[in-house]
């Protein structure tokens, strides 16, 4: 029986180890797991970023070509293997530690080590044959990882903010058909947990809809900043091992490959130590995050009860809710939603803080910053479309409730102050608290109004604002949102 190698030896600067045979990483990767077995979650989590790795060593392989500092035969192998990363194969093996000491140096390095051995085995060579095609001289040439690192975390984030972006529309198209169903439905609205004047349960679902569409416009132009990258930098910024003309083109093809319309930095020593990006693109996720923690707080509210809270409106019963009171459901879904963005904030408070720890002509600590940015764009596009499905689409109103609560509130003498007066109007509105007699019935009464003005002015469209038509909340279909 023929005897099949169960690892195959490799070296570095520290001396040499066995990496399994099967494996396309090498003894850099192998150091790294080593070294960073903390989190237990490995690069390979955010498919983004392994692409955007493929994409950026592509990239380099295509303008070193063009310059001339590597053949073709091997360039187009390095080529053709980050494509087949691309395209989704060998994500895998991508097996280093999403946090890690070094810069980024071990995902640069596990990057280069999986494409080279992708690439010697569609020559007919066996992995690690790096006499023929090594990682550092050829998949590596005219690189360094503190270009590398920086642009393929904003290209990766690019890419996944696409998604983002799409759940965070559909979530807000969905609040907007909800407001349009509960257009015409009276509702106490309220200032500080106490009632104020009438609105419309459309209105408030609208509101919701409109605050989530300003953060569309947040995120993508907080996007913009992730299109500056360094390549041709190198080490500090200096460009050296860069030949003339590399670093236009490494931009180009990056650009053509990944469909963004990148630029390189007007000022590369600034580039390679700046971060500024990543925390205006992280506070703009906070920022949607606590808008959306907010209206679960309001959906939590809203349905709080049913039978001794506000029980306007009804959520989707999605679980049991105890294990103790029968028949008890909780708002599991906004409740989840409120959590992510809490570590939504968190994870900002890390991108601020590994921003400020950064010295000199680096920031060590851009793994963390990728890793709290990644987390926070999976986190918030899987929270929004869990909000969605498992919630918003199914809200109903109660509009028994609602209604019995308009016809007792005082709130709506407020429409009538401009014609009696704050003070009889305040004296009125007690009235009405200790007695429980209808507002319009006590204003009648006391001969300030009489019953055709009072009716006039509490018509619902006016009390909601819906008359005069300067005011109006019209009927959007969520089809014809821009």
């Amino acid at each position: 029986m023929e005897h099949i190698a169960k690892t195959r030896t490799e070296s570095d600067s520290l001396g040499s180890r066995e990496i399994p045979a099967d494996v396309y990483w090498g003894i850099h990767t192998l150091r790294a797991r080593e070294n960073f077995d903390i989190t237990k979650r490995e690069i390979s989590v955010y498919s983004e970023l392994v692409i955007a790795l493929a994409m950026v060593k592509q990239a380099a392989a295509r303008a070193n070509k063009q310059v001339g500092a590597l053949d073709a035969t091997r360039a187009d192998l390095i080529d053709r293997a980050s494509q087949r990363v691309i395209d989704g194969e060998f994500h895998d093996q991508f097996a280093v530690g999403v946090i890690q000491g070094g810069a980024g140096t071990s995902t640069n390095m596990c990057a280069n080590e999986v494409i080279t051995n992708i690439a010697l085995e569609m020559a007919g060579r066996e992995k690690g044959d790096y006499r023929y095609l090594s990682p550092t001289d050829h998949t590596n040439r005219s690189q360094s990882t503190n270009d590398v690192y920086p642009t393929a975390l904003k290209i990766g984030i690019l890419l996944a903010h696409v998604s983002q972006l799409d759940e965070l529309d559909a979530l807000s198209r969905s609040f907007m058909a909800k407001g349009n169903e509960f257009h015409d439905i009276l509702k106490v609205g309220r200032t500080q947990l106490q009632d104020a004047v009438p609105m419309t349960l459309g209105q408030e679902f609208h509101g919701f809809a409109t605050t989530l569409r300003e953060d569309l416009a947040r995120l993508t132009d907080n996007s913009v900043l992730l299109h500056e990258i360094n390549m041709g930098a190198t080490a500090i910024g200096t460009g050296i091992n860069v030949a003339i003309g590399y670093g236009e083109a490494v931009r180009r093809h990056l650009s053509e490959i990944s469909g963004l319309p990148l630029r390189t930095a007007g000022d590369l020593i600034e580039a390679t130590s700046d971060t500024g990006a990543f925390m205006s693109f992280s506070s703009s996720i906070k920022r949607s995050a606590i808008k959306l923690s907010k209206i679960c707080n309001d959906l939590r509210l809203l349905s709080s009860g049913p039978q001794a809270g506000f029980g306007e409106i009804n959520l989707p019963a999605m679980q049991a809710g105890s294990s103790i009171m029968p028949a008890k459901v909780n708002p599991v879904i906004p409740e989840v939603v409120n959590q992510v963005a809490f570590a939504v904030v968190g994870n900002d408070t890390t991108v601020t803080m590994a921003a400020e720890a950064g010295q000199l002509q680096l920031n060590a600590f851009e793994p963390v910053i990728g890793h709290a940015l990644f987390q926070s764009i999976t986190w918030m596009r899987q929270a929004m479309r869990t909000l969605r499905v498992n919630c918003v689409d199914g809200i109903t109103a109660n509009t028994a409730r609602l209604g019995a609560m308009v016809g007792q509130s005082v709130g709506v003498i407020t429409a009538l102050t401009p014609y009696i007066g704050y003070s009889s109007a305040a004296a009125l509105a007690k009235t009405a608290l200790l007695t429980g007699k209808d507002v319009a019935d006590l204003v009648v009464e006391a001969g300030l109004m009489d019953r055709a003005q009072v009716e006039k002015r509490l018509r619902p469209e006016r009390l909601t604002g819906l008359e005069p038509a300067t005011m109006a909340i019209p009927i959007i279909a969520p089809e014809d949102l821009p």
